[in-house]
């Protein structure tokens, strides 16, 4: 098993108002094992923060920046980081 990480992502694009965040969440759920939330930020992009084993967020990495998202994906920025914890599954926010 991989070790696990924190990965904190913001995505750019036309993802809010087009279920982005519950499609996010969903696909973190399938993929199993991740915890963290999908929030709408001010500015129109959303901020996905998941933890877990490295290999599922890296998953769900892959999964944002693909071409079956919820509206359209412009680019994504990442950071990794260590796990804080305190999630209880995944989120909407």
């Amino acid at each position: 098993m991989s070790e696990d990480v924190r990965l904190v992502a913001w995505v750019r694009g036309q993802v809010q108002g087009v279920g982005f965040r519950w499609f996010t969440r969903a696909r973190a759920l399938e993929l199993g094992g991740m915890s963290g939330f999908a929030l709408n930020l001010g500015d129109g992009r959303v901020q996905v923060v998941a933890e877990g084993p490295r290999e599922r967020c890296e998953g769900l990495l892959d999964w944002l920046r693909g071409a079956d998202t919820p509206g359209r994906v412009d680019g994504v920025t990442e950071i990794w980081d260590t796990p804080r914890g305190g999630y209880e599954g995944f989120a909407i926010r």
